[in-house]
Formats: structure tokens, C-alpha cells, sequence
């Protein structure tokens, strides 16, 4: 159960009170979850989310709740975060940070479909497209210098040819963007695995749990959905998925030059990204809650096919 912090009925009632939400009805804690305490709560005239951060660094909690503000504004399926009535977002509930959402529509995708897939491109498109006007900044806490520093934590638990993949792909990758102008920047989720989007059929309700959003390379944004949305299970890439989506991605924002040089190289980084943050997890940095963290082995098999086969080739979008 990834609710860390219990939390009473007359406790949230109390919270609602700051809010112009309606009166309580509800409360139930949310089973999934590896980081935060989520309770999903009824008042009489809406449903809503009430998150409670329990790790991290609180003190960037106002770079996603601007992020999320923006993207709502602009009209992306987001969680725009709820004001209280004096305009202020984000709170303390039970001595920890906690800020208050909309209840989105849909259930995550397990195997998502052509028409998913068709969504979520067209909607990461539109928001990379926006996100390159956002004025926050928050550098990515995963990037090639992250790579750099982090890889040697875990080499002492590898096969020694492991050891030898996970250098020589640290290498190449800082010698790929070196040799490159810097990609367009804009807002990233950072994080968009199919477990952070809401669908009702394939009706893309809502894209959520932006809390590893930065700003940096799009591109990287792009590679992280299409190694997890795109993956046959022997981490080769699925033709049809990977075509459907970046069709659809490629129509609102098409790649530069530079991206379409790099693109087999971040795939490669970002399934390497992966692989790293949980073998840290597993040896060096467990959770600090009693729950099974991910499997490293599977960002490791989509690391080697990406090695073995490269990348398919961009779909050709006419404007």
C-alpha cells in the first residue's frame, strides 16, 4: 500500500475547508504508487487527488506546480494543481508537502493500441511544442552528467562484461553530443512511462506524476516514451507502435537535423538512464519504504537490442 502517511476523514475535511471544492464525502488511499502518499477524495461536487510528498526535494515542489499551471493552461491533459481560496497551491498536511488535484478520467494502458499510441504522440507533440515557452527551469537530474558520475556506484555488482557495456556506452554517448549543437530545450515529463497516462478507451484523459519534470533536450523526452511504449518484450522495437507514434509526434514538432543524427544514440542513453537509476535502487539507495523496486534487467534487454538492431527509421511526415 503506497500510502506512507494515514491520514483521518476529519483531517482532510478540515484541509477542504481552504478550498472552494464542496464538502467532504470520501477518502481512500491509492495502492500504487513508489514515492508519495495519494488518496483519491469525493466532496459533493467533484472527485479530486490529494498527493502528500514524502521524499525528494520539497523545496522544487513550485517548478511542477508552475510546470502543471502552464500545461493546463495551454490546454494540455494535465492536473493543473487546485488554488485554495487566496491563490495558494501548495500546502502542509500531517507535516509533509501537499498540494491538491483534479481527478482525471481513464485507467493506464498495459498494451497499448495504435490509437493510444496515436494519442499520446500527438498530445507529447502539443506539449513539447508549448513547453518550449515555459519560464521555469529545473535542470535534468538524469542527464549525460548524471550517467558520468553515477555508473561507477553500481559496477562492483555487474558481470564484468556488463561493466564493459555500461563504460563503453557512458563513453560513446559523451563523445555522440560533443560533437553536436545543443537540441531544442523546452519542460519534460521526464517520466512518461505508460503507468502515467490515463485513458478511457483510446481517448488520451490525462498524462500524470510529473514530479521528475525538468527542462533539457525533448529529444530525451521522446526516447523515454518510445522505449517503454514501443518494446516488444525482448526489448526490440515494435514497428507498428513505434511508426503510429512518432507520426503523430512528428506532425506537431518535427526533429532538427541534430535530433534525427542523435535519435539512435538517446534511445540507447535513455534505456541505459534506466537500467542505472534501478540497479541504484536495488544495491545502492533502496526505497526507503517497505516496496519491491523495478526490474533493472528489463531497461538492460531494451539497452542490448537497441545496441544489436539500432533504430528504425524516423517516419517521413508530410506538413
Amino acid at each position: 500500500m503506497a500510502v506512507f502517511t494515514p491520514l483521518s476523514d476529519a483531517q482532510v475535511a478540515a484541509f477542504l475547508e481552504k478550498f472552494d471544492v464542496g464538502s467532504f464525502v470520501s477518502l481512500q488511499g491509492v495502492a500504487s504508487g513508489t514515492e508519495n502518499s495519494t488518496f483519491f477524495v469525493t466532496t459533493d461536487r467533484r472527485e479530486l487527488v490529494l498527493t502528500l510528498f514524502e521524499q525528494g526535494e520539497h523545496e522544487e515542489l513550485p517548478f511542477f506546480v508552475e510546470l502543471l499551471d502552464y500545461l493546463d493552461e495551454h490546454r494540455l491533459p494535465v492536473p493543473g494543481t487546485i488554488h485554495d481560496r487566496e491563490g495558494v497551491a501548495l500546502h502542509s498536511l500531517e507535516g509533509k508537502p501537499a498540494l491538491l488535484f483534479p481527478r482525471l478520467p481513464g485507467r493506464h494502458p498495459e498494451a497499448p493500441n495504435l490509437a493510444q499510441c496515436h494519442a499520446l504522440g500527438d498530445t507529447l507533440g502539443r506539449l513539447h511544442v508549448v513547453s518550449k515557452r515555459f519560464p521555469g527551469h529545473r535542470p535534468n537530474p538524469r542527464d549525460i552528467n548524471w550517467l558520468h558520475v553515477m555508473h561507477h556506484k553500481v559496477l562492483s555488482y555487474l558481470s564484468p562484461a556488463d561493466q564493459t557495456l555500461m563504460k563503453d556506452e557512458v563513453d560513446d554517448f559523451e563523445g555522440a553530443f560533443i560533437q553536436h549543437n545543443e537540441l531544442p530545450q523546452g519542460a519534460l515529463h521526464g517520466d512518461l512511462f505508460r503507468d502515467n497516462t490515463l485513458f478511457e478507451g483510446d481517448q488520451l484523459g490525462g498524462i500524470i506524476d510529473f514530479y521528475n519534470g525538468c527542462t533539457g533536450d525533448l529529444l530525451f523526452d521522446l526516447a523515454i516514451v518510445i522505449n517503454d511504449w514501443a518494446s516488444n518484450d525482448d526489448g526490440t522495437l515494435n514497428a507498428e507502435r513505434y511508426d503510429t507514434l512518432l507520426s503523430a509526434y512528428l506532425a506537431r514538432r518535427p526533429l532538427t537535423a541534430d535530433e534525427r543524427e542523435l535519435w539512435p544514440t538517446m534511445l540507447r542513453m535513455t534505456a541505459l538512464r534506466y537500467w542505472l537509476s534501478r540497479l541504484l535502487v536495488v544495491y545502492v539507495d533502496p526505497p526507503a519504504h517497505d516496496l519491491t523496486p523495478h526490474d533493472p534487467e528489463r531497461f538492460r534487454t531494451i539497452l542490448t537490442a537497441r545496441i544489436a538492431h539500432g533504430a528504425l527509421p524516423l517516419p517521413e511526415v508530410t506538413a
